[in-house]
């Protein structure tokens, strides 16, 4: 009965941690929001596919080479084909925020980011950054 007990307490522990991990980094291509990313293919695209383009943009700059760029914040996927049809790249694009050199600030309700580099200014917004600081004031 306790060999039981243990068996099932060992079980249980060991399937904790595949609830608990967070997913693995470095999957898929991450793209900082507004700027590009230059992804390499392997052979010619004839077909190129973004899943949302509110949240990314691919643009061809020639037959083995696209240029991401991020313009919302989220997750979508890139489908690249070649001319027969079969998939050169099928990723998850995640579009990030550039936090490595800028600062924001919370007054209340409101918030300001300010692009540090190397003074504290107040930088772009672009649309998407200005719908998730309005969401995110509006929770509270």
């Amino acid at each position: 009965m306790t060999a039981m007990k243990s068996s099932f307490l060992l079980a249980a522990l060991l399937a904790v941690p595949a609830f608990v991990l967070p997913a693995k980094a470095g999957a898929g291509i991450e793209v900082t929001m507004n700027q590009a990313k230059i992804v390499k293919l392997t052979r010619p695209a004839d077909t190129i596919v973004v899943g949302n383009p509110a949240i990314a943009d691919a643009s061809v700059q020639d037959a083995s080479t696209i240029v991401l760029t991020g313009k919302g914040f989220g997750v979508t996927n890139l489908v690249v084909l070649d001319q027969e049809g079969s998939p050169i790249i099928d990723e998850q694009v995640t579009v990030v925020r550039q936090d490595a050199s800028s600062v924001r600030i919370y007054r209340r309700a409101s918030v300001q980011t300010m692009s540090c580099t190397p003074y504290c200014e107040s930088s772009f917004k672009s649309e998407s950054e200005k719908t998730s600081e309005a969401e995110m004031s509006a929770g509270q």
